[in-house]
């Protein structure tokens, strides 16, 4: 191997780090969107004080009501938007630059990272956005008002589909895992 070859081979591999940018930028990210979320929360709080009102009528308490679940769902949403930002910058670090050793002895990473490869990632990440979309479809359906059956029909469809996105989702954890404990299985027999 001549020295040319060993200085580009060395330049290509130390240009992962330009991946620092991504995770420092989905780090902020998320924390920009928990902050969001949570003063949603503080102002949604301090609306709901007027909810027990005696002089509140039936219609006004309805109207906070309403707009009380409308803003859970989307403080709901607001978090899991954030949490997919994070779980993308700590997938990216592990990836790209190094294992966190901080994670390393901590229950939780397992249940939070974990990142073997790409494809692992994007595992996480979309059943985050699966459940985002859940939340956004959820949303909708306080908003829509069902006045034709072709409505009705519509919001069923959402609701099926929804049903099936969460069975697939669920499906290929179980044939992940099933295959891991007959790959497991098979190495002690021999």
């Amino acid at each position: 191997m001549n020295l040319l070859e060993k200085l580009f081979e060395a330049l290509i591999w130390r240009s992962r780090y330009v991946v620092l940018l991504a995770v420092v930028a989905s780090l902020a990210a998320s924390l920009a969107i928990f902050y969001i979320a949570t003063v949603d929360v503080v102002y949604m709080v301090g609306h709901l004080l007027h909810y027990a009102d005696p002089a509140l009528d039936a219609v006004a308490r309805k109207a906070i009501h309403d707009s009380t679940v409308t803003h859970v769902v989307e403080v709901v949403d607001g978090y899991l938007l954030g949490t997919v930002m994070l779980i993308f910058a700590l997938g990216m670090y592990e990836l790209f630059i190094s294992d966190i050793d901080e994670a390393k002895g901590s229950k939780a990473s397992s249940k939070i990272l974990v990142v073997e490869n790409l494809d692992d990632l994007k595992q996480r990440l979309a059943k985050v956005i699966i459940m985002i979309l859940i939340v956004t479809i959820f949303e909708m359906a306080l908003k829509l008002s069902v006045g034709t059956t072709m409505d009705l029909l519509f919001l069923a469809g959402a609701v099926a589909l929804i049903g099936l996105a969460l069975y697939l989702t669920h499906a290929s954890d179980g044939k992940e895992h099933g295959s891991g404990a007959h790959e497991a299985k098979a190495e002690e027999t021999h």
